[in-house]
């Protein structure tokens, strides 16, 4: 039989109710001759209010602690709904990251698959069960509990596709596929109903939510589809895979982020001593900008997400130690990117993202492109109506 991943988000499991619908879900999978992997996320808000617990403890957990503290939402996931499917009369059996052969580096809080070594689940399912996987989670080689970061149970479900060799990876969540901006923020933003590889992954590091960046590098690199879908069923999908390409310069949508830092200096000596640092702290930067000032020091900017800021305040208080005034933070940072196959093959796009966003009397702070993006930093406060503009001057106006 061919096997089929499913990974539901926290929403789809967030109470007993909705776990039942997931196993009902489930269990018309199996019975129309399929085997299934299922790979759950925490119930609901489960992730943040560990988190918060752990703040309560201490302002500074060590990362290898909150590991241990964090997958313990995804376990709980795991065995209500192996009990649930056992209830069907739907073998079950559910493992934790390490027991599916999840292997990846030692980076806690922020780890990256390395290997995967589906045996136990290969053996499951020969046995005629449904697995259930605890997603966002691993073992290092070290022997190490580690999470995977945020929306890491994506990457869950995506490699142990490729693992497996399944037919589909089905990823769902309570919004049905990928739409052209986010709806709460644009009401009018559209469902896309396919994309390719690349423009996903640039929604996704980009501020898109629906699907995680890593895991859509690791179905590019298996060549795995993924069908972006809602829980309760109905509506449509969103099907991310190679793609014909665009025509050069479509936008396709609008992503935006925000809680982002932005670090700057104009001192040359800095900036690798600036860089050794937030290596130390394990601080990954999104953007890194590096220039040769007209007295060849060498200026750089660099863009943080604190949602991957574990101890910003500390982190504050030793670049001040260290850097001084060579080093200025600004806080308070947003981020929005319109994104599209050969969005930059001319300057007519970057063109009109800064001509929107002058009209409103935005200031852009910063502007970066690829070829799939084109990205503007700006005051945090003025990213839901930049987004509002972007759309529509560059997605619903060109239908």
């Amino acid at each position: 039989m061919g096997v089929i991943v499913q990974k539901f988000g926290g929403s789809s499991v967030a109470g007993v109710e909705r776990i039942q619908k997931v196993a009902d879900r489930v269990a018309a999978t199996r019975s129309s001759g399929k085997d299934v992997v299922v790979v759950v996320s925490a119930m609901g808000d489960t992730t943040d209010e560990l988190l918060a617990l752990a703040r309560r403890v201490t302002e500074n957990p060590p990362r290898r602690e909150l590991d241990m503290l964090l997958t313990a939402g995804e376990r709980i996931s795991m065995a209500l709904l192996s009990m649930a499917l056992n209830a069907r009369g739907v073998p079950a059996v559910s493992f934790t990251g390490s027991q599916s052969g999840i292997i990846t580096n030692d980076a806690h809080a922020n780890a990256r698959i390395v290997e995967v070594r589906p045996y136990r689940v290969q053996d499951e399912l020969a046995r005629g069960r449904v697995v259930i996987v605890a997603g966002y989670q691993g073992v290092s080689y070290k022997k190490e509990v580690t999470t995977l970061g945020r929306g890491g149970s994506d990457t869950t479900a995506v490699a142990l596709a490729a693992a497996l060799d399944a037919e589909a990876c089905e990823i769902y969540s309570d919004v049905d596929g990928v739409y052209s901006a986010d709806p709460r923020v644009v009401p009018d933003a559209r469902r896309i109903a396919e994309l390719s590889y690349e423009e996903m992954q640039e929604l996704a590091e980009s501020g898109a939510k629906v699907l995680n960046a890593q895991a859509v590098e690791f179905a590019k690199e298996r060549g795995i589809a993924l069908y972006a879908r809602a829980t309760r069923g109905g509506g449509g999908e969103t099907v991310v895979r190679k793609s014909p390409p665009r025509a050069p310069g479509r936008v396709v949508g609008v992503a935006s982020e925000t809680g982002l830092v932005r670090l700057s200096t104009e001192a040359g000596g800095s900036v690798a001593a600036l860089l050794d640092l937030l290596d130390e702290r394990e601080v990954g930067g999104k953007q890194i900008l590096f220039e040769e000032s007209p007295v060849g020091a060498g200026r750089a900017s660099l863009v943080l997400s604190l949602e991957n800021l574990h101890d910003f305040p500390r982190l504050k208080e030793e670049l001040a130690a260290r850097f001084g005034a060579d080093v200025r933070l600004t806080e308070g940072v947003g981020a929005v990117s319109a994104i599209g196959t050969g969005i930059n093959a001319r300057f007519l796009n970057v063109r009109r993202v800064l001509a929107i966003l002058g009209d409103a009397g935005t200031r852009v702070m910063g502007l970066s492109t690829s070829s799939f993006r084109i990205s503007v930093l700006i005051d945090e406060a003025r990213v839901a109506d930049a987004v509002l503009r972007l759309h529509a001057g560059l997605v619903a106006d060109r239908g």
